[in-house]
């Protein structure tokens, strides 16, 4: 049951960076200031989130020591001052297909370093680590082929236009021209603000172990988010224009981010990840190209080709081979502790015949 809960959570949690992805970008072309952005959203999760936290955790909360303080600080830091920051800076400059493109070396990177850590046991003799192996790398090259390798437009024949237009319809094209169009430049933020989602996949799962209550976690993650991007918004947001708000995208994309990803979203990895890993969470990211290469093609008009079909298909292969290792290897150390405890009993009746 807890498995299968784990499974619909992560997809559940792309299908949500998936629309989030298409929001943004959408209300960054209609000029929301990123900072401003940050900020609101993660105040609209602290508002959410503390109250709960404070009544459904009071009792199992422990004491906040500031070591434990401080690792929050780096982790907010790591993954949502330095990644959001730097992730929306590379979305100005590309599209939302390529940006999700990219997010594929999130479970490279997560995988390589849980390995290195100790955090995750990886034996080429065992089927279970093999199939994580080979998993790794059919989704990244699923997302390579996804990415690169054009074919036959699939869908363009059913859109006239574009459903969401970012451009002047008498200077409209047969694919979306984005603004700021620099893929190279684009793609290196992008990259870099990945780096730093990885490294906080791995920290929040080190974390849990010292402050294991959920709520109170992700309330104070999305506090001292907000608290670092208010700070970074005096040298570079100060002009009061941007932070006044009216009834547009731009406000329906802080309200959505602020109660879907800030809260339910974080809240849903910190689960999967404290049940799970880090590696699991990470290696539902190929999923969130897929679901925004589909919503692109249809809200953007930007071409779906027969290569990014094959590609979807290969990652999910992929993903499947994965799951199917780490599902193998739980039942394999379910059935080690069930031998142990059947040997601790063994030798517990044993004790208990002697002293008789």
């Amino acid at each position: 049951m807890e498995n299968g809960a784990s499974y619909v959570a992560m997809v559940l949690v792309q299908l949500a960076y998936g629309g989030s992805n298409i929001l943004m970008k959408i209300a960054l072309e209609k000029g929301l200031n990123q900072l401003v952005f940050i900020v609101y959203r993660h105040l609209i999760a602290v508002l959410l989130l503390g109250p709960l936290a404070y009544v459904l955790e009071r009792k199992q909360r422990p004491s906040l020591s500031v070591k434990v303080m401080a690792k929050i600080f780096v982790l907010s830091s790591l993954g949502t001052t330095i990644h959001l920051n730097v992730y929306y800076a590379g979305l100005a400059y590309t599209s939302a297909t390529v940006a999700s493109a990219l997010s594929n070396v999130i479970p490279c990177l997560t995988f390589l370093s849980a390995v290195m850590l100790g955090m995750e046991k990886l034996s080429i003799k065992n089927a279970s680590g093999r199939a994580k192996i080979i998993g790794a790398l059919i989704c990244l090259g699923g997302s390579l082929t996804f990415t690169f390798w054009k074919g036959g437009y699939l869908i363009r024949s059913l859109l006239k236009r574009p459903l969401i237009s970012l451009q002047d319809t008498s200077k409209a094209s047969d694919v979306l021209k984005h603004g700021k169009e620099n893929w190279i430049k684009g793609s290196l933020l992008i990259l870099t603000s990945h780096i730093a989602w990885s490294a906080w996949l791995i920290l929040q799962a080190v974390i849990y172990k010292a402050y294991p209550a959920r709520l109170s976690l992700t309330t104070l993650i999305c506090f001292f988010a907000s608290l670092q991007s208010s700070v970074l918004s005096l040298f570079f947001a100060r002009n009061r224009s941007l932070w006044k708000l009216g009834v547009n995208v731009q406000l329906w994309t802080i309200i959505y981010c602020g109660v879907v990803i800030s809260s339910l979203v974080y809240y849903l990895q910190t689960w999967c990840i404290s049940k799970k890993g880090p590696v699991f969470a990470a290696m539902f990211s190929p999923l969130l190209l897929v679901i925004v290469g589909i919503f692109s093609a249809v809200a953007f008009k930007e071409q779906f080709h027969l290569g990014s079909l094959i590609g979807a298909c290969i990652i999910v292969l992929g993903l499947y081979c994965v799951l199917w290792g780490k599902r193998k290897e739980s039942l394999y150390n379910a059935q080690l502790e069930n031998q142990k405890g059947v040997a601790d009993c063994n030798t517990q009746e044993i004790s208990v015949t002697t002293v008789k």
